[in-house]
């Protein structure tokens, strides 16, 4: 085998390894999204997501109880709030979550309080934007068909 085409198979093996190594590597799914709120928010915070929205709470491992905060979980997903002492709302990055009938659920927000923003509709979806009790910008999408 000559130099350059020991170099080319040295390459292409390099090439298949470095492959292998992405695959394995590859991020497979989202585990968590967390949210930040304010000292002592935990229980607005329940209100809001659990009540409200009807996220179900999960408890926090004993080790990360003490930091404050509450967790909830959605289908594979859990959607985790954590105490932050510098406290400022997301005002843009944002959580979307699917409803199963936006109309009603914007009525039940608007009932309890919460602030409702139309959203520019995205083919196939119907949209809004809320607010939990501390600012943060919450979606909610719908599906549609057509």
């Amino acid at each position: 085998m000559t130099k350059t085409c020991a170099g080319v198979v040295a390459a292409r093996r390099i090439a298949r390894a470095t492959l292998r190594e992405v695959w394995t590597m590859a991020v497979l799914a989202l585990d968590h999204l967390q949210l930040a709120i304010p000292p002592g928010g935990e229980t607005l915070a329940r209100t809001f997501y659990g009540d409200l929205l009807g996220l179900a709470e999960i408890a926090k491992p004993e080790s990360l109880a003490g930091r404050g905060g509450c967790w909830f979980v959605l289908g594979a997903v859990q959607f985790r709030l954590g105490v932050e002492n510098e406290f400022r709302p997301a005002r843009k990055a944002h959580p979307a979550f699917e409803v199963g009938d936006l109309a009603k659920m914007g009525a039940r927000l608007t009932r309890a309080g919460a602030p409702i923003e139309e959203a520019v509709a995205l083919a196939g979806w119907s949209r809004l934007y809320t607010a939990d009790p501390f600012g943060n910008r919450i979606e909610l999408i719908q599906r549609v068909s057509g």
